[in-house]
This record gives C-alpha cells, structure tokens and sequence, in this order.
C-alpha cells in the first residue's frame, strides 16, 4: 500500500487521479508545517481533504508543529527559493512521512511535491531516498509528477474542481520572496 504526502490538493489532484486509474488507492499524509500562517495551513489542509473525501480516499493529518519546523530550518532562512532551506524542509516533512509509513505498515511513500512547479526534482528525490533510508522496510518512489500529461490535467482539475490555489510554496520565507 502507497503512502502519499500530499502538499495540497492542486498538486495532489491529478496524481491521485493517475493512481487510481493504475488501481493503486493511496493513504494521504498531509503533512506541511512550513505552511504560513496558520490560516493558509487550514485552508490547504480543507482543500486536499475534500478532494481526498470526494475520491473516497482515507487523508491522515500529521498536525501543524510551525515552531518545530522553524527549528528544523534554522540557519538557513535567508537561503534562496529552492536552496538549501527547501532541501532541509523537504527532508523534515518526508521524514515524518517515511516515520509514519514505517509505524502504519506502509511499506513504500511518494509525495505530491514533485508535481510543484515551485521545487526542484533533485532535491525531492535527495530527500526522499534520504528520508527513505532511514526507516527499515520503507522506500520511496520517486516519479516525476509533471509528465505524460499531468500538468496539464492539474491545471484542469484546478479549474473543475475550483481548488484555492496558492501563490506561493507555503513558508514565509517564499512569501516575502
């Protein structure tokens, strides 16, 4: 069984939608405490949970610990949009993620952040295989969620299923950028 963290449900749409049609029905994990403030961490949190109900798919909400997460970052705030910051954060909640899927008996996690037009590849899947490697019995699948046409159909499901869609990755550190 598939472990999906899921960064929101613009991202998240067309890969679970891809999913199902391959007959794999993922748990999501929503877990996204760079998300700021904790009005716009809802707000997405709302999103990809209505569209997780609507699929009739089980989402697990690992909790809103921002302090903890500026924690983890520190030293690295002023580090530019897709730099070492993102690395480390991607490493943060893809660890939770491998933790989790370890604990609940997944034995394999994927992440829609791959689908971001705000991320780097390599630094999803650096952090991935890292996150990964540190659970026995757990591997991540690394798949790069912007071809065979799904950014295309995210853009559609955007529109049909009238998502918020956020202007920036999350943290306040994109925001200020």
């Amino acid at each position: 069984m598939l472990l999906l963290h899921a960064c929101c449900a613009p991202c998240s749409a067309a890969i679970i939608e891809w999913l199902l049609e391959q007959d794999v029905h993922p748990v999501l994990f929503y877990f996204n405490p760079n998300i700021y403030p904790s009005s716009e961490y809802e707000l997405r949190k709302a999103e990809c949970t209505r569209y997780a109900l609507q699929q009739r798919l089980d989402i697990i909400d690992g909790d809103y610990h921002h302090d903890q997460w500026l924690q983890d970052i520190a030293g690295w705030e002023e580090e530019p949009e897709r730099g070492a910051r993102c690395l480390q954060c991607f490493k943060t909640r893809l660890y939770a993620t491998a933790q989790f899927a370890q604990k609940q008996g997944f034995d394999r996690f994927a992440t829609t952040l791959a689908a971001s037009r705000w991320k780097r590849l390599e630094q999803i899947a650096e952090a991935g295989h890292w996150a990964a490697a540190q659970f026995e019995g757990v591997t991540f699948w690394e798949k790069n969620w912007r071809k065979d046409g799904l950014s295309e159909r995210r853009r559609i499901l955007l529109a049909t299923n009238n998502f918020y869609n956020q202007q920036y990755c999350g943290c306040e550190f994109s925001l200020k950028k």
